[in-house]
């Protein structure tokens, strides 16, 4: 959903909450080189929970992002939170809700398009 102060409002669910964040629409444009740098680094292979992953698909890098999404908002870090959000919604844009996985599975991250 885009509101009046051109934002998109992403629906985080975990351990049974749900979350909003309004991520600026203009976010992941500011972000590219930030992107780029996160990109460059799963590039080399990730560790996703018991199983390293030598080169990351796009769904798998938003399933790490999720990770780190949900590390956080842990931390309350909300500017962080925003970062993290902007990088799924720019490969996977029809996201309104993301399902946080918190049994230590990434692969059991989901993004939802209702």
């Amino acid at each position: 959903m885009t509101n009046q102060q051109n934002t998109v409002e992403l629906t985080i669910e975990f351990d049974h909450k749900s979350y909003s964040i309004n991520v600026p629409a203009t976010l992941a444009s500011e972000a590219r080189e930030f992107f780029d740098k996160m990109d460059m680094d799963m590039n080399a292979g990730w560790q996703m929970s018991r199983w390293w992953v030598p080169d990351p698909d796009q769904t798998q890098r938003c399933q790490i992002v999720a990770d780190k999404l949900l590390t956080a908002m842990t931390n309350n870090d909300e500017q962080f939170a925003q970062l993290m959000c902007a990088y799924i919604l720019k490969f996977k844009p029809s996201t309104k809700r993301i399902q946080i996985n918190t049994d230590g599975e990434i692969q059991g991250n989901e993004f939802l398009e209702i």
